[in-house]
């Protein structure tokens, strides 16, 4: 799992680049992205603008991390393509996770 970091304003940026989030990296995604987490980050946006799929494992691992940033922080979502909308839609992940159509948007939110 390949990610590309940057700090924007108050906000860890953590673009992933691989284009699906499935069972065979799923727990390393989690991992890296717990690791952040408690190396202190608490705003994170997660730009998923590369990603086209993601299964039921890398859903497990957002909910993991979400988990994990507590009440402390917020994970945020942005540049989430069609085919992952549809795919949290279906698992109401959108109810759970904020979401945004840019990183702009996103860190604006966190503002």
């Amino acid at each position: 799992m390949q990610f590309e970091e940057s700090s924007v304003s108050n906000a860890l940026v953590i673009r992933v680049l691989d284009s699906r989030i499935v069972a065979d990296v799923a727990p390393q995604f989690k991992e890296a992205l717990i690791d952040y987490i408690k190396s202190g980050q608490k705003n994170i946006v997660l730009d998923l603008s590369d990603v086209t799929f993601i299964d039921s494992s890398g859903l497990g691992a957002l909910i993991g991390s979400l988990k994990a940033m507590g009440k402390d922080g917020e994970l945020i979502l942005c540049g989430v393509r069609d085919s992952v909308v549809s795919m949290l839609k279906l698992t109401r992940m959108d109810k759970i996770f904020q979401i945004f159509g840019t990183l702009e948007e996103a860190i604006a939110a966190l503002r």
